[in-house]
């Protein structure tokens, strides 16, 4: 029952603050989601310590869920060294996010149903990662996405976030046909879509082709291309990243939980959890590293020149879940989960901290309009110092470990795409530091350029709000140094066990500790320039990035407009979709379906008995002659010998 717990006590929380949301019974509900978060979040410690350090995996049948023929998919829960991870990452952020959201959504007069929401995406992430079968996998997948949808449009009443939402559920959805595809080829090579079986035969299909379009292709290719475009749209990744910058228009709270540990990174998850079939994939191994390292370099280009101090923060979040991606691409599974735990601490701290600022300043967010304000809320200032040192990858922060860890594999791979991503990672890092010291800058520091009857009112967070800042920060410092040697040191093969497969000639791992030293100071000296370049543009020179714009004009206009991939989507599938929708509707249903259909047949029905009602004028005579009428043509008939 204890691990049965950890993931249905979230569930429970949901329905009971649902049910009292009905009445505006908000306290219970806050107090009964916070209570079955944290108690999930105990007990993951727990079975983090038996089954991560202890090496007790476990395997737990719920129940019998679908069986047909040869398709077998039962209700299992599945705990190995994976697994638990992934279940400390996402009940200690969410256990923070749920008690955070008790002082921000403190005014809002539907924070139980908020609370239900949350509680509702915790249990369908934990059910995702605890799935024992690509079936399972994908209902707490689509899980997720539902929630999601539910947390990003729940100011309903915006019309941006309405459309956020919208967005985001469309754009997960082209990932999401990707991702069953990929279930149907494995189901249709393996037989079967559970997890054990699956890996074990992966290395007898590595010759196995299937044709398509009398194309004939490598089957396990195919496959796993096909899970990598799910992961995508998941994930955010380079194509399929355009809802992730609009989901800001969610809470704040909101932002943490997607963008920090659950929704974002259960395309990483699913990627490693594949390992075993990917690694027999060179082809999909190759796409993952090249969309990884574009994705890293494209989102901090447009990170370091937005305004909005959530989509800053959010395109940090796309651009170190492309490191995240290449790092599994060059076959170093467990740097891409380090990078994975350390960043949930770190940006779910940013996303806090950034909430408690817009809190101090009247849910204003843009940066143009903040400033001079660090020591009206020191506390919060320096949790977002943490962060942004953490996030830039400064020395003895959780992500200098991390991200360098995957930057010395990319360069370890001795592959072409390996060196392109490690380049490409190291131009990012440069920026990510640029644009973290221009976020502190613009909000904190210089004259205030918000009005002085905001300024007056600045004031730190409440308690409810900085309490959950306190651990993020703490795992933002030390997880890095803590998680090392199980995660990616000399301890890793030992930690993982069997939950992470990498072939024996993928040795990026191993050759990471022994690169050249220059590889492993360059992303730490190129932290140091963003930083100083961001220091003096912004602080030194304040008015040499107005410069610095005008002199380069055309690249900012591209960088500003996010490389104008919203408008471009736009013309090619939004516009040319709704033109057929609106033609199908009036071409196909109303003039065709309608018109002979249902309104055609209703139309010569009324026009028949209207006809016919005029025959019912209530004169005698008018009756006497049709009776006459027909006696005649009876007559007539008879007489002349048709009726005989």
């Amino acid at each position: 029952m204890l691990y049965q717990a950890i993931v249905f006590l979230p569930l429970i929380g949901a329905i009971v603050a649902g049910i009292l949301s009905i009445r505006q019974q908000h306290m219970p509900a806050e107090i009964i989601t916070v209570i079955g978060v944290c108690a999930s979040f105990l007990l993951s410690c727990f079975a983090f310590y038996d089954v991560a350090l202890m090496h007790n995996s476990i395997t737990l049948e719920i129940a019998r869920w679908i069986n047909s023929g040869d398709f077998i998919a039962n209700w299992t829960l599945r705990f190995d060294t994976l697994t638990v991870v992934m279940l400390i990452v996402v009940t200690s952020v969410s256990s923070c996010v749920h008690i955070y959201s008790i002082g921000y959504m403190h005014h809002d007069k539907s924070r139980a149903r908020f609370m239900a929401y949350l509680s509702l995406f915790t249990f369908a992430m934990l059910m995702l990662v605890t799935a024992d079968n690509l079936l399972q996998l994908f209902f707490g997948w689509e899980g997720v996405g539902v929630a999601s949808y539910l947390l990003i449009g729940f100011w309903y009443h915006k019309p941006s976030a309405h459309k956020a939402a919208m967005k985001a559920f469309i754009v997960n959805r082209v990932g999401d046909f990707g991702f069953a595809l990929g279930i149907f080829v494995i189901f249709y090579l393996f037989g079967s879509i559970q997890f054990d079986q699956i890996f074990a035969n992966a290395s007898e299909l590595t010759n196995i082709s299937i044709s398509f379009l009398e194309i004939d292709m490598p089957a396990l290719e195919v496959a796993s291309i096909l899970l990598f475009i799910g992961a995508m749209g998941k994930s955010a990744q380079l194509g399929l990243h355009t809802w992730l910058p609009d989901a800001m228009e969610g809470p704040t709270p909101v932002s943490a939980l997607i963008h920090a540990a659950t929704m974002v990174t259960a395309g990483v998850f699913l990627v490693c959890r594949m390992s075993p079939v990917i690694e027999y994939a060179p082809l999909a191994l190759n796409l993952i590293t090249v969309v990884g390292g574009l994705t890293a370099i494209f989102a901090a280009t447009i990170g370091m020149t937005q305004f909005d101090i959530k989509r800053v923060i959010a395109y940090s979040t796309c651009s170190q879940l492309g490191y995240m991606f290449f790092a599994a691409g060059v076959s170093a599974y467990p740097a891409a989960m380090f990078h994975l735990t350390t960043h949930a601490f770190f940006k779910a701290l940013l996303f806090l901290g950034a909430g408690s600022v817009i809190h101090a300043l009247s849910d204003e967010q843009d940066l143009r309009n903040m400033g001079g304000i660090w020591h009206k809320i020191p506390i919060t200032y320096g949790f977002m110092w943490i962060g942004s040192l953490a996030l830039a990858g400064f020395p003895f922060f959780a992500g200098y470990y991390s991200k360098d860890m995957i930057l010395e594999a990319a360069w370890a791979s001795n592959s072409f795409t390996g060196q392109m991503a490690f380049w490409f990672g190291c131009a990012a890092a440069l920026l990510t530091a640029f644009y973290s010291w221009r976020l502190l800058i613009l909000a904190f520091h210089g004259k205030p350029r918000c009005s002085s009857e905001v300024y007056d009112h600045v004031h730190e967070s409440p308690p409810v709000m900085i309490f959950p800042l306190i651990p993020l920060a703490l795992g933002a410092i030390f997880t890095g140094w803590f998680g090392y040697q199980m995660f990616v040191g000399y301890d890793m093969k030992y930690f993982w066990g069997d939950s992470l497969f990498i072939l024996p000639e993928h040795h990026a791992m191993e050759e990471a500790h022994h690169v050249a030293e220059w590889v492993k100071r360059l992303p730490v000296i190129l932290a140091s320039i963003g930083f100083g370049s961001a220091i003096f543009a912004y602080l030194i020179i304040p008015s040499f990035p107005k410069i610095l714009v005008s002199f380069l004009k055309p690249i900012h206009t591209l960088f500003f407009n996010k490389w104008f991939f919203d408008e471009l989507y736009d013309v090619l599938f939004v516009r040319s979709c709704v033109l057929f929708g609106n033609f199908l509707w009036l071409r196909g249903d109303q003039r065709t379906i309608d018109a002979f259909g249902p309104n055609g047949l209703s139309g010569l029905v009324l026009k028949s008995s209207s006809r016919l009602s005029k025959l019912q004028t209530g004169y005698v005579y008018h009756y006497a002659f049709a009776m006459m009428i027909g006696v005649v043509i009876l007559l007539s008939w008879y007489f002349s010998g048709i009726g005989r």
